[in-house]
């Protein structure tokens, strides 16, 4: 009688307080992954009036970028978000010429040769500085064009060089910085100002070529960021300082991480692009290379040094192991011929842009990179899914 009273009273229970939950939360599927992540852009957008860059010293901001670009990339994600997307954040589809030209974020296809200052397809909502930035011819260029004169000169003997671009704080009166091929000159820094917690200031930036904006810092900094080419120069002295801020007493040094390009005339190997020797050396990098014509490694024959990172507390050899496997799927397969006849096979060249690798080289810094993957196709470092 008991037994079927309470099974009775179980029938009854209209409203669902006699149900049991499970405790165990569902797994999120693939979509609602993708949701997540896309909010999650939406989100920065909304609270600092930008989209997220590719600034490899915010690694939230730089895995962000990384998403939306994927997002972009990837037609089927972006047909999915598209009925979602309030802010504009997914790009047109590309199916006629008119979607080419519509789709010229930066001007460089319109008729006025400032429009690449312009900006466009940018969400209504979001907050505009009170000026914004444009190049105008530099009528006291004549104070100026002495000092790029002297720059390249100095560039030539060797007593300044160019190093990648690593942070907004490097951008200081009196610096020189190459921006898209062309030198620009830091004559003036405003007063900084802080907004969503990052330091900006209006820049008076004089271009070689006889022209002028009044950038923000970090619209330099952003382009500079965007810009594979883009450099920093120093002097000698600013080589110092540059070392001094980074590094402190107690810090031990333990070796160098390399990149390195090719001079061979060999046909096979001239011929391929973005390759590039990923190496390490306990001594100075053009100490270590001064016999590369004869040393397999180098694929007997000179290089030309593009980076050199000191390194200081960690192991290097760990180092450079990690970025081999990070491009190992995209090694030179070669075999070159020693001075005594010997076949070689040098594992150190791989086939990739150098931003990507010095991109992978900050991420493994800032031990970030096992976030992260080379992607072969878009040739970019991009986020793991």
């Amino acid at each position: 009688m008991k037994r079927e009273t309470l099974i009775q009273l179980i029938g009854d229970d209209e409203i669902g307080l006699l149900k049991v939950k499970s405790r165990v939360p569902e797994a999120m599927t693939q979509d609602q992954r993708l949701l997540g992540s896309f909010r999650e852009i939406e989100e920065f957008v909304k609270d600092h009036g930008r989209m997220p860059e590719a600034n490899p010293k915010d690694m939230h901001e730089f895995k962000l970028n990384s998403r939306l670009s994927g997002i972009n990339d990837s037609p089927a994600k972006a047909e999915a978000l598209r009925p979602i997307d309030n802010l504009g954040l997914i790009k047109k589809p590309i199916e006629s010429l008119d979607d080419i030209l519509d789709d010229d974020d930066m001007g460089l296809l319109g008729p006025d040769p400032e429009s690449i200052f312009t900006l466009r397809n940018v969400p209504s909502n979001i907050r505009m500085p009170e000026r914004i930035a444009s190049r105008k011819p530099c009528l006291d260029f004549a104070n100026f064009e002495s000092l790029f004169v002297l720059c390249h000169a100095e560039l030539k003997q060797g007593l300044r060089e160019m190093r990648a671009f690593t942070g907004e704080q490097q951008i200081q009166p009196g610096h020189f910085f190459v921006l898209h091929g062309v030198m620009a000159y830091v004559a003036e820094v405003g007063e900084k100002e802080i907004r969503n917690k990052k330091v900006n200031a209006r820049l008076r930036c004089i271009f070689e070529n006889g022209t002028e904006s009044n950038m923000l810092l970090r619209s330099l900094a952003t382009e500079l960021y965007k810009d594979p080419a883009g450099r920093r120069v120093l002097s000698h002295s600013d080589q110092a300082l540059d070392e001094l801020d980074q590094v402190k007493d107690d810090d031990i040094e333990t070796g160098y991480i390399y990149i390195l390009s090719s001079t061979s005339e060999r046909d096979d190997i001239r011929s391929i692009n973005h390759l590039y020797k990923i190496g390490y050396s306990t001594v100075p990098v053009p100490q270590r290379i001064k016999n590369a014509k004869r040393e397999p490694t180098y694929l007997m024959s000179g290089v030309k040094i593009i980076s050199a990172y000191k390194c200081f507390n960690l192991n290097p050899q760990k180092f450079e192991n990690l970025l081999h496997t990070f491009f190992g799927k995209y090694c030179l397969d070669v075999q070159v011929v020693d001075e005594l006849g010997k076949k070689h096979t040098p594992r150190e060249w791989f086939i990739a842009p150098l931003p990507a690798i010095e991109m992978a080289v900050q991420l493994l810094i800032n031990g970030e990179i096992i976030h992260y993957r080379y992607d072969g196709v878009t040739q970019q470092v991009i986020e793991r899914e």
